[in-house]
């Protein structure tokens, strides 16, 4: 695909005013209380898959309004006596959910414990499946969750998924196998929305890893590009021809730009410059945005949100070519 966005170096100077409603905070402060309000301890259960340099559980957390939620926490053979360990929270593109365990090896074969978050009503879309319903029902929709309560933002499908991810750290810094004072979160396309959500809206992370993030700059992904995800959206307001307004004030709440801007933790992101799925002005609009907020109420040192261009990629980006430059960036950010 040819070049279709902002030249490279007006990308790196990208910073668009993205609109952010008046009671931001407030809307995450207590959407975050009332789901913590209600959670219980993580259940693990040990799964045999036949590894004998990993264990694998299959973990239960309370996610938002309590509802349970699954995933996979995986870490190094012999883990109970060792250490408490450092911790990876990964978070998954659109579509996906948990898989198997064998399909998450990396992170625990690095020495790391690492929680895989299933994602709530998908998972039946590529790769081996999901197991996390979402209970939640919603307004007349697209086909897909981009759409599912859109009209407004308590109904809104991702404000569950966000809240998810920030008890999925909840959940991990509970466990005896894990250091609480050092997790990081990871993932790619919509899990590195997601990753840039859990980091804006959680403290005392020690890195994020958003990888082609999806779920940034919502205005305009849906008028650069005519791939879906964003063209649920798109449809949408094609049929709800008054109810753009509505629409995006509600995507306001959930757009990464305004939730890269509260993150304290150095970041790594990735970005391919031919990227029609998440457009690399998008990216770079949260990149550009990281820490901001957090900065300027803090009087601390600018945030560090370090980039990986891919400039002849599309949406795989650095596909396995990434991991060992993220696994390089976290040991140094956990002083290993």
């Amino acid at each position: 695909m040819p070049r279709f966005d902002l030249s490279p170096a007006d990308l790196r100077e990208y910073r668009p005013a993205v609109a952010e409603p008046a009671d931001f905070d407030e809307f995450w402060r207590t959407t975050l209380a009332e789901s913590r309000s209600l959670a219980v301890p993580p259940k693990l259960t040990p799964f045999d898959v036949g590894l004998a340099t990993v264990e694998v559980y299959d973990v239960e957390f309370s996610g938002f309004g309590g509802d349970p939620v699954g995933g996979w926490f995986i870490v190094p053979s012999g883990a109970a006596a060792s250490a408490p360990l450092p911790a990876v929270v990964q978070y998954l593109g659109y579509g996906g959910g948990r898989g198997l365990p064998h399909e998450h090896l990396e992170w625990a074969s690095a020495g790391y414990a690492h929680l895989v978050m299933d994602t709530r009503g998908q998972g039946s879309t590529w790769g081996t499946g999901g197991s996390t319903p979402d209970p939640h029902g919603s307004t007349p929709a697209v086909p897909g969750v981009m759409t599912r309560g859109i009209l407004d933002p308590a109904d809104y499908y991702y404000r569950r998924v966000f809240t998810d991810a920030v008890l999925a750290i909840d959940a991990v810094r509970s466990l005896p196998q894990v250091d609480a004072e050092r997790v990081s979160v990871c993932g790619g396309s919509q899990g590195g929305g997601i990753a840039i959500a859990a980091a804006g809206l959680s403290e005392g992370l020690v890195g994020a890893m958003p990888d082609v993030p999806f779920l940034c700059h919502f205005e305009r992904a849906v008028g650069l590009t005519d791939r879906f995800p964003y063209q649920e959206i798109v449809q949408y307001l094609s049929v709800h021809r008054d109810a753009a307004e509505r629409v995006f004030e509600t995507l306001s709440y959930f757009d990464g730009v305004n939730l890269a801007a509260r993150a304290t933790a150095p970041a790594l992101f990735s970005v391919a410059l031919l990227d029609p799925v998440c457009p690399p002005s998008t990216v770079y609009a949260a990149r550009n945005a990281w820490g901001s907020r957090a900065d300027a109420a803090g009087g601390r040192a600018e945030s560090v949100a370090d980039i990986v261009e891919y400039p002849f990629n599309e949406h795989e980006g650095g596909a396995g070519a990434h991991w060992p430059r993220q696994a390089s960036w976290l040991a140094e950010q956990f002083g290993r």
